[in-house]
This record gives C-alpha cells, structure tokens and sequence, in this order.
C-alpha cells in the first residue's frame, strides 16, 4: 500500500471513530431525556444527532478526496465551522435543560 493509501486510511478510520464516539454520546443524551420524560431534554439530543449526521459526512467526503488520484484538496471551511457550531450548541443545550 502507498503511503498516499495508507493516508487516506488513517484519515477514514479517524474519522470513523469520532463518529462513533459522538454516536455513544448521542445515545448517552438520548437514555437522559427517555428518564428525564423527554420535553425540552430532547434539543440537545438533536443537536448531538446532527453533530454525528455532520462528521460521517465529512468523514466520507475526506477519505473519498484522499483515495483520488490527483493532490487531495483541503476541507471547505465551512464543514469545520458547522461542525464546531453543532458542538458548541450541543452543549449550551445541555447546559441550559440542566
């Protein structure tokens, strides 16, 4: 395997298991509104869900983009910006339905 290969395989994987992970936590926020009798304990449920649908996508596109054959190009910008947004509302949610 080359090491452009091996690059795109590590960047897929990476991104694989931060998906996963924001997954777990997703479930995490999701078991919390169930015992908490849902209402306003559900925004950062979809906040968090939106945060997982938002990295696999990036995930995908990224590894897709190092797997070509010409120079990989960066990320737009704007991938990392809502990214960062979904966390950020994530957790004010959190912090606001405490």
């Amino acid at each position: 395997m080359s090491d452009h290969g091996a690059q795109a395989q590590r960047t897929g994987l990476a991104w694989r298991r931060t998906a996963l992970a924001a997954t777990a936590c997703t479930l995490l926020l999701l078991h919390m509104a169930a015992r908490r009798g849902w209402g306003t304990a559900v925004i950062p449920v979809a906040f968090a869900g939106a945060t997982v649908v938002v990295l696999v996508a990036i995930g995908s596109i990224r590894e897709r983009a190092l797997r070509g054959t010409e120079t990989p190009k960066s990320l737009n910008p704007a991938f990392a910006v809502t990214t960062s947004a979904l966390v950020v509302a994530t957790a004010a949610a959190l912090i606001a339905v405490r």
